[in-house]
């Protein structure tokens, strides 16, 4: 009874943890700075949600003038590039398609592929990595930079919901943006299929556009803009939550900038996944 007291421990406590220790430690972080991310997340978009939906009902609708500026910025801005990206997209997929129809004998199927190919997965996708990029970063660094010099704290002190001023107008004008940019996109990628078919497969114009309309259904179509408007909400609310998040100098608003951007895709394309295997359960496109 008198002797040395038993170890209880199932190591030493000065024995340095093997790899799968060190691996399974990381991951347990990960994962739970993962959680904590999701969690902070969705408790903004219930509060954006709230300041949107039930704030006019309170006598405080959203600004509309810094919405406005928002879509325009998001929407009018992005138009250029959204431009080049579908139309290059649409006579690549044309081009790639055309080289395997052929050797089956029905070339003439290339119109009604890149029009589904193009409305239903590729302008949606496309359009939101875009955004996210050159919207979403943004956003992160504009909020970041605010909560870096107190500006958010100086919004508290004179009564203003940062929310309602600076999440709502920025989700809603992603709202409106996105949809109508993969709109665009939408007509801009059939159009580079259609330079492609008619300029260097020789079919006919009139017979391509006829095959393209032929194709599409108005599910194709709307099923795509639905998409658009999920990634909007993702790209907002990731976009916003980095900001707000930031604290520290200027190398932590750079930081919430990649990671706004990275964790956008991301979350975009598994979004994307979600709402495409629904579909496929369903027996949808």
């Amino acid at each position: 009874m008198n002797g040395a007291p038993v170890q209880t421990s199932l190591r030493e406590p000065d024995q340095p943890l093997g790899f799968l220790g060190r691996l399974g430690g990381r991951l347990g972080e990960a994962v739970l700075t993962l959680l904590a991310d999701a969690g902070r997340m969705a408790i903004l978009a219930g509060r954006a949600a709230e300041q949107a939906l039930v704030g006019p009902l309170r006598g405080r609708p959203p600004r509309m003038r810094a919405t406005v500026a928002q879509v325009a910025r998001a929407g009018t801005q992005s138009l250029p590039l959204v431009a080049l990206i579908s139309l290059l997209v649409g006579m690549i997929l044309a081009l790639q398609t055309a080289g395997q129809l052929e050797r089956l004998g029905v070339v003439d199927l290339v119109a009604g592929l890149v029009s589904v190919s193009v409305t239903r997965e590729l302008a949606p996708l496309l359009t939101a990595v875009i955004v996210a990029g050159r919207v979403g970063s943004s956003m992160a660094a504009e909020l970041g930079t605010m909560q870096v010099d107190q500006e958010i704290d100086a919004l508290h002190v004179m009564g203003i919901d940062p929310i309602h001023y600076l999440v709502v107008p920025r989700v809603i004008g992603l709202l409106v943006a996105l949809p109508c940019l993969t709109a665009f996109g939408d007509a801009v990628g059939i159009l580079g299929g259609f330079t492609v078919g008619v300029g260097v497969l020789d079919l006919s114009a009139a017979g391509y556009l006829t095959d393209s309309l032929t194709a599409l259904t108005l599910e194709d179509v709307w099923g795509g803009i639905a998409k658009a408007a999920a990634f909007a909400l993702i790209i907002g609310v990731v976009g916003c939550e980095r900001g707000l998040s930031t604290a520290g100098g200027a190398e932590q608003v750079g930081r919430s900038t990649t990671a706004a951007v990275v964790r956008s895709i991301v979350l975009v394309i598994a979004a994307d996944l979600f709402v495409t295997g629904l579909l496929y359960a369903r027996g949808g496109p």
